[in-house]
């Protein structure tokens, strides 16, 4: 029996170094924001309107507001039942939720659920599905899937850069038994964490700018934000400490690690559990991923402090409080992860991601909102080759995201992917140069998207879609929105004809002489 002493213990970031964000032209470095150190926020959870043994019903509320995130004037912002972010909400495995969205923003957004195995387009919450200023929608679906971290965001394509940049993101915890029963840490808020990572630049008054900060190749600011807190802290007062990572960034990596190379026991990807846990000194997330470590402090004693780094800059301190003997051990084998396989010759779906800044597309085009781009049927495993062709000065990661649940990657260019790609994904970072493939099955029919995760690259036309078939109805037809109807919609919210509209993103479709029609 292998103990996790004997386990391989891996030193670095796994991704072609050359393509690390911080060779882009345009990079943002962290910078300390000069603020006193504050307690990590930790988002209170949603409370269901009503519950039964097999059906919840809950309200989620994009709403506008002010929040202190540093000293001075409140910073303007949106966020889910409360002004920045949203609470978390936690999904029970098997059963059947009610949810309410209710839109009090002074422009339409719609409620995508990354990771959520939903039908497609409008449960999905996709740019087909928008809820406009004082509307409330109520959609019904079932959560059928592993426990894992997923998460809300905003989607209305193409404006999703502007809505998550104002704070419409939101931790999303899936739930089940088997996850339950495992000697892991589970109290939340104590010794098990939420910590969405982002970053912003804050302007005179505090306030964000998004269309000056905008950058087609992805926004960025050089100030951490954990959980909407600048400089944050955390009280450690247990030995072992379960962290939940989201890049809920808009563009940025997030190279991790711990003062005094501390060991990080990743347990959990995106789509729940790993078979078996792995170990590392460093950890570097993409846009979208999310990830989850037991970090151990039992060398630590009370008034010690372990610092969480991104590169070279300190963005949370963990101060080490008392803390009772846990000789738990985390179980070599976690969960079970199979996938089925493809049937034999069947169809490989091609998807090629090129260009950056203005130029960036998915397979030669930019994202039509009306236009169908691959098919698959519903039920069977099929296989992804996704293939990133930059090649310009070290080319640059791409972080790609399917919508409609989780697959498994295959390889990379032909090789095993990283150790700790092994469980579920709904987002893959892939190197310049490189094809990813996957495996892929669907459980839902409808219309989905897939595209990088940075998400001016998506806004800017790196997107496709494709539709989840049926036997029975195989050209079923979807009320697909149309471009000139969100233009009208957005016109009219704001004020003035479409042709005086500000949207950054639509300037690559112009560069390239393309629309979103």
């Amino acid at each position: 029996m292998m103990t996790e002493s004997k386990k391989p213990i891996y030193n670095d970031y796994f991704f072609n170094e050359s393509a690390y964000d911080y060779h882009d032209g345009g990079y943002v470095p962290l910078e300390k924001y000069d603020s006193p150190t504050v307690p990590l926020n930790i988002p209170e959870i949603l409370k269901p309107d009503k519950e039964t043994d097999t059906d919840v019903w809950l309200t989620v509320h994009a709403q506008p507001g002010e929040t202190q995130i540093v000293p001075g004037p409140k910073t303007k912002t949106w966020g889910y039942n409360q002004s920045l972010l949203g609470k978390t909400i936690v999904f029970k495995s098997g059963k059947t939720y009610h949810v309410t969205l209710k839109n009090t923003l002074p422009e339409l957004t719609t409620f995508h659920w990354h990771g959520l195995d939903v039908p497609g387009p409008f449960i999905d919450g996709g740019c087909h599905a928008p809820v406009y200023p004082g509307e409330a929608k109520e959609i019904t679906f079932k959560v059928d899937q592993p426990a894992s971290t997923t998460w809300l965001h905003a989607h209305p394509c193409p404006l999703t850069g502007w809505d998550v940049w104002h704070g419409l993101a939101a931790m999303a915890y899936v739930k089940d038994e088997h996850e339950a029963s495992l000697p892991i840490p589970h109290n939340y808020g104590v010794d098990d964490i939420p910590v969405v990572l982002q970053d912003r630049r804050f302007h005179e008054d505090n306030q964000w700018d998004y269309d000056g900060d905008y950058d087609p190749d992805g926004t960025a600011g050089p100030t951490a934000m954990l959980n909407g807190t600048v400089n944050p802290e955390f009280d450690v007062t247990t030995q072992k400490l379960r962290v939940r990572f989201l890049d809920g960034s808009n563009r940025r990596e997030w190279r991790l690690h711990l003062s005094d190379d501390l060991v990080m026991t990743q347990i959990a990807s995106d789509g729940g559990l790993l078979p078996e846990p792995v170990q590392m000194t460093k950890f570097m997330i993409t846009c979208a991923e999310r990830a989850e470590f037991i970090l151990d402090f039992k060398d630590y004693k009370p008034g010690d402090k372990v610092s969480l780094y991104s590169d070279d800059m300190p963005i949370l301190t963990f101060n080490i409080k008392e803390f009772a003997k846990d000789d738990t051990e985390i179980p070599e084998h976690l969960a079970d992860t199979s996938y089925p396989d493809p049937e034999p010759n069947a169809h490989v779906h091609q998807v090629v991601m090129s260009g950056t800044d203005e130029e960036v597309m998915l397979n030669g085009k930019k994202f039509g909102m009306m236009r169908i781009d691959d098919r698959q049927e519903l039920g069977k495993s099929e296989y992804w080759d996704i293939t990133n062709t930059n090649d310009c000065c070290g080319g640059m990661l791409h972080p790609y995201h399917m919508h409609g649940g989780s697959f498994q990657i295959v390889s990379r260019n032909g090789e095993a992917p990283y150790p700790n790609e092994l469980g579920y994904k709904d987002t893959v970072s892939v190197n310049p140069g490189e094809t990813v493939r996957i495996k892929m099955k669907f459980n839902y029919e409808g219309v989905f998207m897939y595209h990088c995760h940075i998400i001016e690259h998506e806004d800017g036309g790196m997107m496709a879609q494709m539709q989840v078939w049926t036997k029975e109805e195989p050209e079923k037809k979807y009320d697909l929105m149309a471009m000139d109807t969100l233009m009208n919609a957005l016109a009219e919210e704001r004020g003035c004809k479409v042709s005086e509209l500000k949207i950054s993103s639509l300037e690559s479709y112009k560069k390239m002489g393309m629309d979103m029609c």
